[in-house]
């Protein structure tokens, strides 16, 4: 057994995650700016309140843990990206890094490892090119950002901790996260493809992406950067094709490029752009996904 420090644990991912660990007989211990949203956490979690900025008042916990794994930061599609927005966006990501990075300095014993969330936005968009990990990052907002993101937790390597960083693509679940409002559309005979639907998504099944995290925490040799992304990343046209198919709906109400631009600025890019990005480093390391094509992946979430 291993205690795991999860940051940003009351979202989607920190909470399944939460719940496979605890299901194998691990400790977690959740840190979250709101502990009043840690009732969703299965029972025998422990929530810990935190400034988000620091390690005080939880980086005793450090000590010995086998893992902290860092996926906290202020929700990219809450809203437009005023400038102030994307200073609370930036500053989310920067804060939590240093304070795991703190922690881990101040550890004795060290964690065993740090894994540090990022995204496959990191590249930018990048048309139709195979994006593996060793791309460049782009230059836009949501590529800069990745890259501090990334650098934030990067002193904790010179201590001699090991560090994995999760570049991850659409999470799927009906929970929360890109699919929700497209099944709800569907459901309206709403649905349809985004601006041109050549855009390419890179999305991974949600248990996909908790048993990458697992994985990397596990394979001593999981150093580096690995995009968290199906083998098989599609069009968006060609995904809402797959969704319509199985929810027995047309796919035949484009939502118009100008119409996302007038509605979100600069944040409708997230919605417009993709990168075609795939898992070569995890595969190399011998991970299996379980749901590798969105027929499995959308089928269970859905039938």
């Amino acid at each position: 057994m291993m205690r795991v420090i999860i940051t940003g644990g009351t979202g989607l991912i920190g909470q399944a995650l939460t719940r496979s660990l605890m299901a194998d007989g691990h400790e977690v211990v959740v840190l979250t700016r709101n502990p009043g949203k840690a009732d969703n956490l299965p029972v025998g979690a422990k929530a810990i309140g935190w400034d988000g900025r620091t390690a005080e008042g939880w980086g005793h916990l450090a000590n010995g843990a086998g893992a902290i794994v860092n996926l906290a930061g202020e929700n990219l599609a809450a809203g437009r990206w005023t400038e102030a927005r994307k200073q609370r966006i930036r500053d989310s990501r920067l804060n939590a890094g240093r304070a795991v990075a703190q922690a881990a300095q101040m550890a004795e014993p060290k964690p065993g490892v740090i894994i540090q969330s990022s995204a496959v936005g990191y590249y930018g968009p990048q048309g139709n090119t195979e994006i593996t990990e060793q791309a460049p990052p782009g230059a836009d907002f949501l590529a800069k950002l990745c890259v501090e993101w990334e650098a934030s937790t990067a002193p904790v390597e010179d201590w001699g901790v090991r560090r994995a960083i999760i570049r991850s693509g659409a999470v799927l679940s009906l929970a929360a996260g890109a699919l929700p409002p497209m099944v709800w559309q569907f459901k309206l005979f709403m649905g349809g493809r985004i601006g041109s639907g050549q855009q390419w998504l890179p999305w991974i099944h949600l248990a996909d992406e908790v048993a990458a995290i697992r994985f990397l925490i596990d394979h001593d040799q999981a150093t580096g950067v690995f995009n968290l992304t199906t083998p098989n990343p599609l069009s968006n046209a060609d995904f809402v094709r797959v969704l319509g198919r199985i929810m027995a709906r047309p796919a035949m109400l484009p939502v118009p490029a100008f119409l996302l631009k007038l509605l979100f600025g600069e944040m409708s890019t997230v919605l417009l752009t993709g990168q075609r990005a795939v898992p070569q480093r995890l595969q190399e390391l011998g991970f299996r996904f379980q749901f590798p094509d969105a027929e499995a992946a959308l089928r269970d979430l859905l039938v």
